[in-house]
């Protein structure tokens, strides 16, 4: 299926990323803070790319177009809610976890409740990002299962999930976040050039004017319109209203830059507060032109497959070659239609969207299970040098990526036997963790209350109220039909709601005795 072109191509990239590899690793990594956050010598710019292509991933090369052909723009919208996450992060968390000199995000619980309060949140985000780590490996894997066997299926998925996590470990093995970082720039390039590379070839293979494209779009079959931007509608089932933007979306960005450690470590490599704020609103800024790209994509796939009316008369057959696998739109016109060249590059941007996603979630998960459980048990016995602990980090990275790798294969199963689009389910896996690390930093930073057993009891309620609140649950336990249809924008305020009462209950002895911290 792949031609001379295609291999070329794919073995150029390996010779960049090896070379690149090289080229960025540090020579000498000798702290745990040179190991997890590159020194604290991280530009702003440096930081907003590699925040960018973690968040992005393939969740965006695969999800963004496959939103595109089912939907229309309202994606791009959702910015709206990333950039009121971005002023909250910027304004309140990031100034906090600079003056606490915080290695990961849930030092603070620390001072606010007890050392024990920190690891449960810890443990939380492991758990999450495990979820949804994992879901995004799975996303690229089915590119790869595609490109080596047309067709995804438990094998493809096994064999392709455990290569991307191998390259991934390897890439921040020795050298750490520094290494993520710099690699990150470079899996960034290539993935994004793919995308352009794809979005030409396709336009240029639909014969249909530039107006005679918005014409069609903006009055599709069924009264759609595929251009619409923004989703004025109060549908608690649809994911990106502008209600569930400026909500849930909202909500969901403030889980992701500033309570995940996998993003938000990024911003703490910067030199000061200031530094990292600046980062954080580049990288929303960049992703508004990056996602658009991804939807017009989409957009355009469903004129070539769908609107014989804009394609001269005739469109490519696909329907009877996808049953049972929907979700596969983009890679099966990149296998059939794209020239050979083109096709390598994609395949090979697609894998550094999900190299460069993998490795800084290895990066990051090591970095909370080395700081707020390992180190704190080790110091209490007698403590070791700093090398001993980026050893450590390494070790945590090797345990993390086996959990990642199986979460990477429930994933095959679980996404089969649901019909949401592939970025709704990449979205939808982050929900579980957020609603409770939300809930309990809320109540941390804005009243007196909460102990560390309320804080272990949100975490907990808020992981449980976004579980029963999934469809298939929601019915079996009976609970009204519009709490069983609701997106998870909603399905993270309700969760986040459930936790922040469940932690503000109590107000402890741990509670009054930081009002400071609350009020700051």
């Amino acid at each position: 299926m792949f031609a001379a072109a295609d291999w070329m191509v794919i073995a150029a990239y390996l010779l960049v990323v090896i070379a690149g590899g090289w080229w960025f690793m540090p020579r000498h990594t000798e702290t745990s803070r040179d190991y997890f956050l590159a020194g604290g010598t991280v530009p702003a710019w440096l930081a907003a790319v590699s925040v960018l292509s973690a968040t992005q991933s393939a969740a965006t090369f695969l999800g963004g177009p496959d939103y595109g052909y089912r939907g229309d723009y309202t994606y791009v919208a959702s910015n709206l809610g990333g950039l009121v996450g971005a002023l909250f992060v910027a304004r309140v968390l990031i100034p906090r976890f600079y003056a606490l000199e915080a290695t990961t995000v849930y030092e603070l619980l620390t001072q606010r409740f007890s050392a024990r309060a920190t690891r449960w949140a810890g443990g939380m985000f492991l758990l999450g990002r495990v979820l949804a780590g994992g879901a995004r490996v799975y996303l690229a894997a089915i590119a790869l299962a595609m490109v080596v066997s047309g067709r995804v299926d438990t094998a493809g998925i096994v064999f392709a999930s455990g290569a991307l996590l191998l390259v991934s470990f390897l890439f921040t093995f020795v050298g750490g976040l520094k290494s993520v970082l710099w690699n990150d720039l470079v899996q960034f390039v290539i993935y994004l050039g793919a995308a352009i590379g794809v979005l030409v070839f396709l336009r240029l293979s639909i014969p249909a004017s530039d107006a005679q494209l918005i014409a069609g779009l903006t009055h599709a079959p069924g009264g759609v319109d595929k251009l619409r931007l923004i989703d004025l509608s109060l549908d608690p089932a649809k994911p990106f209203t502008l209600l569930a933007i400026m909500t849930g979306v909202a909500l969901l960005y403030i889980g992701n830059a500033g309570l995940d450690q996998d993003t938000t470590q990024r911003l703490l490599a910067c030199p000061d507060a200031k530094t990292g704020a600046r980062g954080l609103y580049l990288s929303v800024l960049a992703t508004v032109p990056v996602v658009t790209i991804f939807v017009t994509i989409g957009v355009l796939l469903y004129v070539f497959y769908q609107r014989p009316d804009l394609m001269g008369g005739q469109v490519p057959q696909v329907a009877q070659q996808f049953a049972g696998q929907k979700i596969n739109i983009f890679m099966h016109f990149i296998l059939t239609e794209v020239p050979p060249g083109l096709r390598g590059l994609v395949t090979v941007g697609v894998t550094a969207a999900a190299v460069a996603t993998t490795n800084s979630a290895l990066n990051a998960m090591s970095s909370v299970l080395v700081q707020d459980f390992y180190r704190p048990w080790r110091e209490a016995r007698g403590g070791a040098g700093e090398r001993h602990y980026v050893i450590a980090g390494r070790l945590g990275m090797g345990g993390v990526g086996v959990a990642m790798f199986a979460m990477a294969v429930l994933s095959y199963y679980w996404q089969q036997t649901s019909d949401m689009p592939l970025l709704e389910f990449a979205l939808q896996v982050m929900v579980f963790a957020y609603a409770g690390l939300l809930g309990v930093y809320f109540t941390a930073l804005f009243t007196d209350r909460g102990t560390s057993g309320s804080v272990i009891a949100a975490l907990l309620a808020g992981f449980v109220a976004v579980l029963l609140l999934q469809p298939a649950i929601a019915r079996v336990i009976g609970l009204p039909p519009v709490l069983a249809a609701l997106s998870f924008p909603y399905q993270l305020c309700l969760g986040t709601l459930v936790a922040m009462i469940v932690c503000a209950v109590p107000s402890g002895k741990a509670a009054r005795a930081q009002p400071a911290m609350a009020r700051a």
